[in-house]
């Protein structure tokens, strides 16, 4: 396949990228650095810094599938109201960018793999699990998804089939275990707040084989929650990932640290979801890591 993907030089697309290469799959890659881009993939990826960029290749080729990963990070900086709108118009206009260049192309893509959130389901502290109909509860991390998800939908007018990636938190080495890995390591880490709060995650190997899923399964389409079977509480969570690191867990995080520093953005950490992934499941993925203690093992 050609791919377009964007978001080449985040967390999860290093990890997906070399897996699709080889696949034998050809990439285009959209990315705000050139130079990054070229320096973790160097000429095996064609990377654009705009769509403009693919217009102008001499011989340029059909896409047959985009995969949109861009996105501001969403707990990288306190939730001001600027940064709340650049979050969302990261999201919004690159995705809007894709729907304009599909509409522009000669020959139709066969699919959109779009990210989203298990942020769409809104803060619960039910124990029941969420599947994807779960009624979400409203607030500004539903809003942002949910505003997301109805942009990549608009694929589907050009008959582009669509799945939307309600992902969770993903382990692997970077992205959420690198902002804990040094407290921990110094046997510093602990719950946050109760401990209470649900945390939906996948491992970064799962994470990868379910997009590459998606990407080949022609009957799958729309939402899919792509998180391991097994959530867990957050002091779970923390126990089984001091264990990993053979460091207990003693040093709890009190709820007003978070707030100081993310201010609403310190529900991403106080507050959680139970999320179950039973459209993945129901079409035949199955999961190589999910138990957690497994995945913290497997990193």
């Amino acid at each position: 396949m050609n791919i377009l993907l964007t978001g080449a030089s985040g967390f999860i697309a290093q990890s997906l990228i070399p897996r699709l290469l080889s696949q034998g799959h050809q990439l285009f890659a959209l990315t705000q650095s050139k130079n990054a881009c070229a320096r973790l993939y160097g000429k095996q990826v064609e990377c654009f810094t705009s769509l403009d960029d693919y217009w102008q290749l001499a011989n340029r080729p059909n896409i047959d599938a985009l995969i949109n990963l861009a996105g501001a990070g969403i707990a990288d900086q306190r939730w001001s109201e600027s940064r709340k709108a650049e979050l969302l118009n990261s999201r919004i206009n690159t995705t809007k960018n894709l729907i304009e260049f599909i509409a522009a192309l000669d020959c139709t893509p066969e699919v959109l793999l779009s990210a989203s959130a298990i942020g769409f389901y809104g803060s619960h502290f039910e124990d029941e699990p969420l599947d994807e109909n779960a009624n979400p509860q409203q607030g500004f991390t539903h809003d942002l998804c949910n505003s997301w998800e109805v942009e990549a939908l608009q694929a589907e007018e050009h008959g582009v089939r669509v799945c939307l990636l309600r992902t969770g938190i993903v382990l692997g080495k970077g992205g959420a275990l690198a902002k804990m890995r040094l407290p921990f390591s110094m046997g510093l880490g602990g719950r946050v707040g109760s401990g209470k709060q649900w945390m939906s995650w996948i491992h970064i190997e799962d994470e990868v084989r379910a997009i590459e899923f998606l990407l080949e399964n022609k009957n799958a389409k729309g939402a899919f929650n792509l998180t391991a079977p097994n959530a867990v509480q957050n002091i779970e969570f923390t126990r089984l990932y001091a264990k990993s690191l053979g460091r207990p867990a003693i040093f709890p995080l009190p709820e007003i640290i978070p707030k100081l520093m993310l201010g609403e953005g310190a529900e991403l950490l106080l507050e959680g979801q139970r999320v179950y992934p039973r459209k993945l499941l129901e079409i035949g993925f199955q999961f190589q890591l999910g138990e957690l203690e497994e995945a913290f093992s497997a990193l």
